[in-house]
């Protein structure tokens, strides 16, 4: 018998719901973006993040069902991102799969929006257990040794500034829009990755990540040496971009190696970057191991991965229920966390 799951999603700047079928097949996917909204503060503002979420949140669920061609009647569980993310935005979500859940008498699933990142490679490819799972976001850089659909453990973290930070300050620091990250790679595919020897940041045996060394050292090249020209930018953020892409590839590859697996998953939003999906190629497959990485519109924020994970949350009785709130930092095990 099919599973229908409605997936709600609204842990930072975008509103989205979606229509999952059997953890697998999507029927819809709807996004309501705000990076115009956001873009001439040059990042998110909290306060008006949530505002528009209240603004949008119903109109997109409306449109996800419509896309599936199906009514609330026929979904048999309300999935929701928990967190980590911004408490107001988190709250909106919550609010209103918690007003649906109850209204329809529906299941209600919270999920871990850094989970969902891995879950998303489930609606595209069949990936063999276990994995190795980079999930490289804005807030957060992540890798996980996942050993099935459910089981995450966490085996390197974010210390400081996560990669979607790094390249968010950076390229404000040199005069982009926002987000920077895109602005980045634009320009790094004019330049010269050679051009500037940046550091590669905690470059040691350890899993965890570090990038505030990196954007320091951006900072005092700029400093010293001005842009002068647009050659130069592009030179600059080509060689930035490298530094973080070589750094991301490394570790994830080391624990591929430690960890004796053949697969490697690099999701979250800057798995939309070019160079990381032309390196990973470049460095990873041809070593031996198998690269997947989600299609751009399910590596960024959906509601997809949302749903897709809370089928099988839902499948092993993982219910929430009415007090579910949300946290702004990713929630850990410590039992699970191996350094």
């Amino acid at each position: 018998m099919k599973t229908l799951i409605l997936g709600i999603e609204s842990s930072c700047d975008e509103t989205a719901a979606a229509v999952v079928k059997d953890g697998k097949e999507l029927l819809s996917n709807i996004v309501s973006s705000q990076i115009d909204i956001h873009n001439i503060f040059g990042g998110v503002v909290p306060e008006i993040a949530s505002r528009k979420h209240t603004e949008t949140i119903v109109e997109v669920i409306k449109q996800s069902l419509k896309e599936a061609s199906i009514e609330l009647k026929d979904i048999d569980a309300i999935a929701v991102t928990e967190g980590p993310g911004l408490i107001g935005s988190l709250l909106i979500g919550i609010s209103t799969a918690k007003s649906l859940a109850f209204a329809l008498d529906k299941p209600l699933v919270g999920v871990n929006h850094l989970e969902a990142h891995i879950s998303a490679i489930h609606l595209q490819d069949k990936i063999g257990f276990p994995f190795i799972a980079l999930i490289v976001s804005g807030g957060h850089t992540n890798l996980y040794l996942v050993n099935d659909y459910l089981d995450f453990k966490l085996i390197g973290n974010t210390r400081d500034d996560a990669a979607g930070e790094a390249f968010d300050k950076g390229a404000k620091m040199l005069g982009l829009g926002y987000p920077g990250g895109m602005q980045v790679d634009k320009l790094a595919k004019k330049g010269s990755a050679n051009a500037i020897r940046f550091p590669r940041p905690l470059n040691d045996k350890s899993f965890d990540f570090s990038f505030s060394g990196l954007k320091t050292s951006l900072i005092n090249f700029v400093n010293k040496n001005g842009v002068n020209s647009d050659e130069e930018l592009n030179n600059i953020c080509a060689s930035f971009q490298e530094a973080i892409v070589e750094t991301l590839i490394k570790k994830t590859l080391n624990a591929a190696k430690k960890y004796k697996v053949e697969n490697i998953l690099i999701a979250g939003g800057v798995a939309c970057n070019s160079r990381l999906r032309e390196l990973s190629k470049e460095n990873i497959e041809t070593k031996g191991f198998k690269v997947f990485i989600p299609a751009p519109n399910l590596c960024t924020d959906n509601a997809a991965m949302i749903a897709a994970l809370g089928h099988y949350r839902y499948k092993n009785n993982d219910i929430s229920d009415l007090r579910l709130s949300p946290y702004s930092t990713n929630k850990v095990n410590p039992k699970s966390y191996t350094s």
